[in-house]
């Protein structure tokens, strides 16, 4: 029974006993009752409930909400306490922002192609641009562009319209052969004794007209809508006749002048008719042409005016004709950028985590992750990385202090850009290996090709026990070397699972001639091209041998369609390729074309090398350093990983916070059971002193009129 149950029995029982004791009893528990009231009354406090009683005058919300208020105190502590682990929260959420933003600065200079760029610079713009690439050099270039590349036009005959129909309407195929015309000569944009040599890699595109679209527009749209290779427009030349069909190669070069065959109706194979060792019915109005230059004096010829293989690593392109120096030279303004942003990525983590966790103290005030011990080791880990010597795959120990990066009293980093354009100038590659992830092979025919971050650094031995080889088909017999359109010149083949149909040109060839045509017209698929894959068709003594370029266990060549069994025999040999064989640090690698790899949990995890060729068996080795950004790259992640210091923290928090808020849902259950149980008793309370009060009103009453009756008897007594 709670006290406030004590209190009401004590009051009962009184109640009870002043009832039955006379007057004077009767005004002493009154007077008692009033006390009461007062005393519980003057405590004070602010109710919330609307008032309750019956009217004796006891404030029942002043007194629940005074007793629920101590009540609260623990919900409060606890709602002061989520506000504080929302706060580290933040703080956290902030920290790990910096270190985010740290790890983004580091990405420029992860990999040695970050310290290798090259600008290009033209003293001649109208002649040539360039841009450079990672595999570029530093070096003069003197370039001569004596010719643009530009693609053949061809012009028809003026017309007096362009939506009358021309000719009957009998359905006519219109063909686009694109080739080389050479020889003979060229007078008001007819050619005469000249020849035209199809080009194998490119098909042949037609087009049907017939009375729905035999007018000059229809014939355009109809040109331009099937993608031939052809762009046609019609042009007003002023005339009494002005309309002129124009149609354009969409390719520059000279590989790609045009050949029309029109076999239909009459009137439009005198309109389109075009063919450069025949009948001529279109005028050339611009000679298809390649462009042609020299590169410190070696002849260059492009069919496009952009050129990438002229110059090692450098894209040239052409804007004019003339001479130009062209100046290739180590990008250092953008090498000095990545490294000035490295550095204040790093102080704005490093004060970032100074205000976060700052102690307090001599007037200070303590951070909100102050005498967090795991920020503290960040900071720890980070200071510790960045004064650690880096020695390089060639076994050189340097320290960012070399490169003009030192730290400051504060711990924050400086950069001198002198010291750093010194280095760069002196020996860029070990400023590159300095930083970013190096790889070195000692055999001339195994080339590093990567590792993972988490690659151990070290020096590994490299063991080939079986080289890669290429997917290959042999022909059974000597190659037919005639082909006969329509007969035996459709060939279907399957290079490493990537599909082409094909036709062969038609004609009579040598086994050397027919393998190079073959190959020219596979290779030359837009299937193959697009998926990266190609053959290559030499001639032994006629027979005919189809290799994959590429390596390895996917590596295969397969024949059919009407060629196949003059090409390869009824019998021809398949073989398909193998991957290369060998191990690292003595652990078995994974082989996969050309390429080793080590296998996952070994120390060379990640670490991949190409095997080209060579013999069997020891092949030297391969020594790997990782450098400044990418062990700082690994540590700043770990904070924000799976299992890192940030991550760890704040997983633990939102459970601090989930934890809280489910005990305040808790207890404010408690307190509404305890409020409601506080609300009832004082109920009764007030109840029970307003029944007394009526009780003192009635005896005193009584008693009033007891001694009234008194006093009247004993006067008339006497």
């Amino acid at each position: 029974m709670s006290t406030i149950s004590s209190s009401l029995n004590t009051l009962n029982n009184s109640a009870t006993s002043n009832a039955t004791t006379g007057s004077s009893a009767s005004s002493s528990a009154a007077v008692s009752a009033t006390s009461n009231t007062g005393n519980l009354a003057s405590t004070g406090g602010q109710g919330t409930l609307a008032s309750a009683g019956i009217g004796s005058g006891l404030n029942v919300n002043q007194l629940v909400g005074q007793l629920m208020s101590v009540a609260q105190a623990p919900v409060n502590l606890l709602n002061t306490q989520i506000t504080g682990y929302q706060n580290k929260l933040s703080s956290y959420s902030q920290l790990s922002a910096a270190a985010y933003t740290f790890q983004t600065a580091l990405g420029g200079l992860t990999t040695k192609s970050g310290f290798q760029a090259i600008t290009a610079t033209s003293s001649a713009t109208g002649v040539l641009s360039a841009t450079a690439g990672a595999t570029a050099s530093p070096g003069l270039v003197s370039v001569n562009v004596s010719q643009l590349a530009q693609a053949q036009t061809l012009v028809a005959a003026g017309q007096a319209s362009t939506t009358t129909p021309i000719g009957t309407g009998a359905a006519t195929t219109i063909s686009f052969q694109f080739g080389t015309i050479s020889g003979g000569t060229l007078a008001n944009g007819s050619y005469s004794g000249a020849s035209f040599t199809q080009d194998p890699t490119k098909g042949t595109g037609s087009i049907t007209i017939n009375s729905t679209n035999n007018t000059l527009q229809g014939i355009a749209n109809a040109i331009n809508t099937a993608g031939v290779g052809v762009t046609a427009s019609i042009v007003n030349d002023g005339s009494g006749t002005p309309w002129r069909l124009s149609l354009t190669s969409s390719n520059a070069g000279a590989g790609n002048s045009m050949k029309i065959s029109v076999s239909g109706d009459p009137a439009l194979q005198s309109l389109l008719g075009e063919d450069p060792a025949g009948t001529q019915s279109l005028t050339q109005t611009q000679v298809g042409q390649s462009a042609a230059l020299t590169v410190n004096g070696l002849g260059v010829t492009s069919n496009t005016n952009t050129i990438s293989n002229a110059v090692a690593g450098v894209t040239l392109n052409l804007t004019g004709t003339g001479s130009t120096t062209l100046s290739l030279a180590q990008d250092t303004a953008t090498i000095t950028q990545n490294v000035q942003s490295f550095v204040t990525a790093y102080n704005t983590l490093d004060s970032t985590i100074n205000q976060l966790a700052a102690p307090g103290g001599g007037g200070g005030t303590a951070g909100p992750l102050a005498g967090q011990v795991e920020v503290e080791q960040m900071q720890t880990q980070l200071r510790r990385a960045l004064g650690n010597s880096m020695t390089d795959a060639n076994g050189n120990s340097a320290t960012l202090a070399d490169i003009g990066i030192t730290f400051q009293s504060d711990g924050s980093l400086s950069l001198n850009s002198n010291t750093l354009a010194s280095a760069m100038a002196k020996n860029p590659n070990e400023v590159a290996s300095l930083f970013a992830q190096n790889g070195s092979t000692t055999d001339g025919q195994v080339t590093f090709l990567g590792a993972a971050t988490t690659t151990q650094a070290g020096n590994y031995p490299i063991e080939v026990s079986s080289l890669a080889t290429q997917g290959t088909l042999v022909g059974s017999a000597p190659a037919n070397t005639t082909i006969t359109a329509g007969n035996n010149d459709a060939l279907s083949v399957v290079v490493d699972g990537v599909s082409a149909s094909i036709t062969i040109p038609a004609g009579t060839y040598t086994a050397s001639s027919l393998a190079t045509a073959v190959q020219d017209a596979v290779n030359g698929s837009s299937a193959l091209t697009k998926a990266g894959v190609s053959i290559g068709v030499t001639n032994n003594n006629g027979v005919l041998t189809f290799q994959s370029a590429s390596y390895g266990s996917s590596s295969f060549v397969s024949l059919a369609g009407s060629a196949a069994p003059g090409l390869a025999g009824a019998s021809p040999t398949f073989t398909q390729g193998t991957d290369v064989v060998g191990s690292i640090d003595g652990m078995p690698a994974k082989g996969s074309g050309q390429t080793l790899s080590g296998l996952a949990g070994s120390v060379v995890d990640g670490l991949s090398v190409n095997v080209v060729g060579g013999s069997i068996g020891a092949r030297g080795s391969v020594s790997l350093s990782q450098g400044f950004a990418n062990t700082l790259n690994d540590l700043a992640g770990s904070f924000n990983g799976p299992n890192g210091a940030i991550t760890t923290a704040t997983t633990a928090l939102n459970t601090d916070v989930t934890n809280a808020q489910a005990e305040i849902t808790r207890q404010n259950q408690q307190l509404a059971l305890l409020q409601a149980t506080y609300t009832a008793e004082f109920t009764a309370l007030d109840t029970t002193i307003s029944s007394l009060n009526s009780t003192q009103s009635y005896l005193t009453g009584q008693l009033n009129s007891l001694a009234s009756t008194t006093s009247y008897i004993y006067s008339n007594a006497r």
